[in-house]
């Protein structure tokens, strides 16, 4: 699938840091394909940045990191899966 700007969330920002939240369907070895990210994120997403990405379908929760963004494209890391476990 593709980038949807309305899943993109700005969480916090501080000292030339951002938290953001993305929802999407898509799975996260979509997600962390070079040039995922077009559009309105490329002016808002910067080097370091932390994306929590959940991924509704599946449902898992991961994080990653803005490694590069030279204005036309943005790359993330691949991504820490969150171990998510219900024992009760």
């Amino acid at each position: 699938m593709a980038y949807a700007a309305s899943g993109l969330s700005l969480l916090a920002t501080a000292n030339g840091f951002s938290l953001w939240h993305y929802s999407t369907t898509d799975a996260i070895a979509d997600v962390n394909s070079a040039s995922y990210f077009t559009g309105d994120a490329v002016n808002m997403l910067q080097v370091r940045d932390v994306i929590i990405v959940c991924d509704t379908s599946t449902p898992t929760t991961s994080f990653v990191s803005v490694l590069s963004n030279d204005g036309s494209d943005v790359d993330v890391s691949d991504g820490l899966a969150v171990t998510e476990t219900d024992t009760d």
